[in-house]
């Protein structure tokens, strides 16, 4: 059987794992927000200069509570 190249035993919160799982998670939940915020708000999006502020605008704001939430998380299961 191979040996694992590395180990990795973090001390406190395990920040990779926070930004692996935001990275993940932000996909996942934020392309649908984006999507239905954008058809439910009925905002007029006619160029793709327009529809990428949108997604810029909304999808910051998904990454940021979702950031959040996975490093409270994270810091709670750690301790």
């Amino acid at each position: 059987m191979p040996q694992p190249v590395e180990t990795h035993d973090p001390e406190g919160v395990d920040y990779g794992w926070v930004m692996q799982t935001t990275f993940v998670v932000t996909i996942v939940v934020g392309a649908p927000v984006v999507a239905l915020l954008a058809w439910a708000t009925g905002v007029s999006l006619p160029t793709w200069g327009s529809r990428v502020s949108f997604a810029i605008r909304v999808g910051s704001l998904v990454w940021f509570v979702v950031a959040v939430s996975v490093f409270l998380y994270a810091r709670r299961e750690q301790e």
